[in-house]
Order: C-alpha cells, then structure tokens, then sequence
C-alpha cells in the first residue's frame, strides 16, 4: 500500500476539489490534455465547484504546431485546440493563454521564443536541465496567477490553494514511470500548489480510444496527413520538434518544417551542443531525406513574419557570448545518428502528449 502525500492541502490519496480555491489544468492541445481536462471537469463536477476551474495553455507561439489548410480545409493549431479543449466539457471559470513576452525592435511586447532561450544558454535540455519547461510554461502560468493569488490571499488572510492537474502519465516513458499521482510542489506565504495527474495510469491505447470518441479535439500531427485518423504522423503534440521527442517525430518534425530544422541547425553549428543526446539534428536532417523515412504528408511553408521575427531573435542571440559553457556536445553517448531505412531510427514510438 502506497504512503499518503505528505504536505498536499488533501489529507488523502488523491485531492477533493472543494479544498482549492483554483483549479488550474494545464493543457498543451495534445491528447493527454484534452483526457486530463475532461477528468478534471468530471472531479469538479462531482465534488460541486465547476466554477472553479480555470485552465491554463502556455503557448510557444513557432515551436508549436500550427494551424494547416489541407485540401481546402483548415486544421488548429495547439493554442486553439487547448481552448477548445477547455470549452468541452462543461462550465468552467474560463481558459487563459499566456506566453513569455519580451521587447521587440520597437519596444513593443513580442513573444519571446524558447529556441532564442536555447541559444541564449549555449545548450539544449536535458533530462535534469528541462528549462525548456521551467522557462516557457511553467514561470509564464506561474505568473498568470499572482493577480489572482494577491486579491485572494487578502480576501482569505491565508495562502491561496492551488491544484495544477496536468497531462503526464507512467508508460509515456522511462523518466515518467515513477511519477507521483499527487504531490505538493509549491508551499510558501502566498500560496499552497499541488499537482494532480489524473490520467496517470492510463495506457497509450486508452487514449488513442478515448480520443477516437472525441475527433474534433485531436491534433493534425498525430496523423500521416490530417483528417487521416490513422495515428501515422507524430506522437508528440505541441513543441513541433522537441529535445525529448522519438526519433521518428523528429524525422517527421524535420520534413514538415524544414525551416524551422533549418534553424535549430544553426544554434546546433554555432552552439557546438547537440539538439538531444546522441542526436545531431544535421545528422538528423540528413537521416530524414534517406530512403524509408517517415513521409511528412504536410510541407509546412513557415514564411509568415512570426517566423522571420524568430530568426531574427535567434540570430541575434546567437551573437553574444553563450551563458553556459558548452560541452554537452562532446559526450560519450553523442554518436553520430547512423542512417538507415527501416532500423530502429524510423520505428521508435514515444507515448502521447
């Protein structure tokens, strides 16, 4: 029998809802989010305070996937179908985009991207330097609570109680198989922040299953072309070619958005760190064009000022002196990613997300 959590605002295995003054999903416009946010609105609804959830998505603005037109039909991006996702299943107290900003050309507030983060540092994460996540979600939702921590602290005279259900489960991978169902993460004067993983023991798939009844919330990615519904396209969602994604989504990340590999690229040359360990994404690139690879089914063209607006931050990072020492690029286990068709280099599956 597995011990009680300690320091949660719950005294139990799993939280009761009417203990949180804020429930506060956090939804990435993957599969798991939209599972995570329909068993939150369940728990709400069950324990009578629907009115108290709020969600949450903090978008990557051009690292997430995008929006599509294909064969004349238009496909949502992430930060839209994380709304939607919130809109599904009943009353809440709303869902909020936040992104991390930072002064344009001009002054004015522009998005301020995870890649210019990656290049600013001199290194990509890591399992045990996952700053992507510190960095680009979990500071910029942090930050869209305080007005709200504030008012309510007063109102209370107590730290305010937040519960964080999030999308994680135990067979997505090996780091994640020992992941706490319900745990304190944040106790200090003007707030109490638990974590809740409501779909934690659920199969891939049941998710595939349960997403199968739910069509309009699944994301184009996940499939060889969109509106395929075969799950032949990536099995990650939201970050489009992400550090900790298989090696097969990065093919296809790669052949869908080669300008965006294109980029990476440069921060991998300038950089001397690889874009994961034992993956070079300019092997990678390569290994994408060979024979058997993956087929992307969508050729993305990234040619919107968004776009140019990255390049230019990343560029310009890209010119000043790293804030970290690179040497993560000369270890051991960085070998050079063979090329191959129809090894392991094109079959690996990581769970949904």
């Amino acid at each position: 029998m597995s011990s009680l959590p300690t320091g949660t605002v719950t005294r139990g295995p799993v939280p009761d809802l009417n203990d949180y003054d804020l429930v506060a999903p956090q939804l990435s416009g993957g599969q798991d989010s939209a599972l995570t946010m329909s068993l939150t609105m369940d728990a709400a609804l069950r324990d009578g305070v629907p009115d108290r959830v709020r969600s949450y998505h903090a978008a990557l603005p051009v690292l997430d996937w995008p929006e599509v037109v294909y064969d004349g039909q238009r496909w949502p991006g992430v930060a839209e179908l994380a709304a939607r996702q919130s809109a599904a299943f009943g009353p809440n107290a709303g869902h909020t985009e936040v992104t991390r900003m930072m002064p344009g050309p001009d002054g004015t507030p522009m998005p301020h991207s995870l890649l210019t983060e990656i290049a600013l540092y001199g290194r990509f994460p890591r399992l045990g330097s996952k700053f992507c996540t510190k960095s680009a979600k979990e500071s910029v939702v942090n930050a869209a609570w305080t007005s709200f921590v504030r008012q309510r602290s007063k109102e209370l005279g107590r730290p305010v109680r937040i519960l964080k259900p999030m999308g994680m489960r135990r067979d997505e991978s090996r780091s994640r198989s020992t992941l706490e169902l319900y745990r304190n993460v944040l106790t200090n004067g003007a707030r109490i922040v638990d974590e809740w993983l409501p779909a934690l023991m659920w199969t891939r798939n049941e998710v595939q299953e349960w997403s199968e009844d739910h069509p309009e919330l699944k994301h184009w990615t996940y499939d060889s072309v969109p509106g395929a519904m075969d799950w032949l396209g990536t099995w990650r969602c939201s970050c489009s070619l992400c550090t900790f994604a298989g090696k097969r989504d990065q093919l296809i990340a790669i052949r869908r958005r080669p300008r965006l590999a294109a980029l990476y690229a440069e921060v991998e040359t300038v950089r001397g760190d690889s874009l994961a360990s034992g993956r070079r994404i300019a092997d990678l690139i390569h290994l994408a064009h060979s024979p058997g690879a993956p087929d992307p089914g969508v050729v993305l063209p990234d040619d919107g000022p968004e776009f140019t607006a990255v390049a230019l931050q990343v560029r310009s990072a890209l010119a000043r002196p790293p804030r970290k020492a690179v040497d993560l690029a000369a270890r051991e286990d960085d070998e050079p990613t063979t090329v191959c068709g129809g090894c392991a280099a094109f079959t690996d599956r990581p769970g949904l997300s």
